[in-house]
């Protein structure tokens, strides 16, 4: 089954915006947990962004999608305790997670696109 191109650019368009939105939020945090939580925030939003690019490279791609699927699930865990901790507010975190959830449909989408071809996905 071959993928389109534009559609793999759209998710990493998409996580590029989110990222960008997420260290601007993470500037609000207080100065500690800017190094703490913010740091942590940060390392898994590239780690998102560098599982979109590598998966879109790979020609077997049910792991990489597994461990960008899990990355992505840590990512909103980590927004939500943000926002529990009162380091976001909820207009903040709901923006983020709608830009989360978008990002995380498109991985479904990928996920059940290379589901049944058998070969994991080649392009």
């Amino acid at each position: 089954m071959t993928r389109p191109v534009q559609s793999d650019l759209l998710i990493r368009q998409k996580c590029e915006a989110m990222i960008e939105y997420g260290h601007t939020a993470v500037r609000q945090f207080p100065k500690m947990e800017r190094h703490v939580l913010g740091a942590e925030i940060r390392a898994t939003m590239w780690a998102v962004l560098r599982l979109i690019v590598v998966c879109n490279k790979r020609y077997h791609k049910k792991t990489t999608l597994q461990d960008l699927d899990a990355e992505l699930d840590l990512l909103r865990s980590q927004v939500r305790m943000a926002k529990n901790m009162g380091y976001l507010d909820f207009k903040k975190y709901e923006h983020w997670s709608r830009l989360n959830d978008e990002i995380g449909r498109m991985v479904g989408g990928w996920v059940k696109a290379f589901a049944g071809d058998g070969n994991g996905g080649a392009r």
